[in-house]
């Protein structure tokens, strides 16, 4: 089966590499982005492309979290930090070809992911499947239309236009988008925007140093929102709803599978096998569909 390309970190050392003392700021202002625009509680909640769980403390409110990425490697970061809470559940799969039952979530995040996506038409209709009708969608975008490539443009110091709505690949498998066409994809999707705030407006080295990450965070929060029609900031949040024009019953289980859609299961130590024998491994307390077991 062809199948959309997507980027992988398995074996990857992101979560420490990346994640270093000097992105503390931009860790903090997308945690005050997140609180404010997060539903405090609910039934479940999943995160797609949760990485190692950097932001899993602030899912506290929720009867039941899954995390998910398609690196096995970076689930198994976050199951070393998690798995003492019986809440959580770890998931290796394409977003793509999500595994989960229609209606399974009352809130569902994505931070830092969608710019790795080639498809979004098609991960954002996946995504709308999973929701409930009147639940949360929390999306972070990398803003194409931001202050810094603006003024890069006028200077002539860049030759990509940031006002042109396609988006930007920069470099393979990394987009950049305009909020105007982004915008566009969520409502095709069945998405409506609620609300917006734009976040890390300093990303500048020598301010990060000056300020510290602490104040520069709490700058940043308190213009997030009045800032978020002029969408300038690097980084996009928005909070979206699905329609509930459609009644679905929300799930009682979980999984569904990605090959034939089928929601009945068996389990045994090492396996999920659905009503249709389609089998996918779980081990390690991490469920993989990203290929069935006979796939190798």
């Amino acid at each position: 089966m062809t199948r959309t390309r997507v980027i992988d970190y398995e074996g990857s050392k992101y979560s420490t590499e990346f994640w270093t003392p000097e992105r503390e700021y931009e860790d903090r202002a997308e945690r005050i982005a997140l609180k404010a625009l997060l539903p405090p509680s609910g039934d479940r909640l999943i995160e797609i492309g949760a990485g190692a769980g950097r932001l899993g403390e602030l899912y506290r409110g929720y009867a039941e979290v899954v995390l998910m990425d398609y690196a096995r490697s970076t689930l198994l970061e976050a199951r070393q930090r998690w798995g003492h809470d019986p809440r959580f559940k770890f998931v290796a799969a394409d977003v793509y070809r999500l595994p989960f039952a229609d209606a399974a979530f009352d809130t569902v995040v994505m931070v830092r992911v969608i710019h790795h996506l080639m498809d979004v038409p098609q991960a954002l209709r996946q995504i709308a499947m999973t929701l409930r009708p009147g639940g949360a969608f929390i999306l972070e975008f990398a803003n194409k239309r931001n202050l810094k490539s603006m003024l890069r443009y006028a200077l002539r110091r860049q030759a990509w236009s940031p006002y042109a709505r396609e988006p930007l690949e920069f470099i393979e498998l990394n987009f950049d988008f305009h909020p105007a066409w982004l915008k566009e994809r969520l409502r095709e999707a069945g998405f409506h925007l609620r609300r917006q705030r734009s976040v890390s407006l300093f990303r500048i080295g020598a301010l990060k140093r000056v300020l510290g990450a602490r104040a520069l965070a709490a700058i940043d929060g308190r213009l997030q929102r009045p800032l978020a029609p002029l969408e300038l900031s690097p980084s996009q949040f928005v909070k979206c709803q699905v329609s509930g024009a459609k009644f679905v019953e929300p799930a009682t289980g979980l999984f569904k599978c990605p090959e034939c859609g089928s929601t009945a299961w068996s389990e045994s130590p090492d396996a999920l096998t659905c009503a249709n024998g389609h089998g996918w491994s779980g081990h390690d307390g991490v469920y993989d569909f990203r290929r069935m077991k006979d796939e190798g």
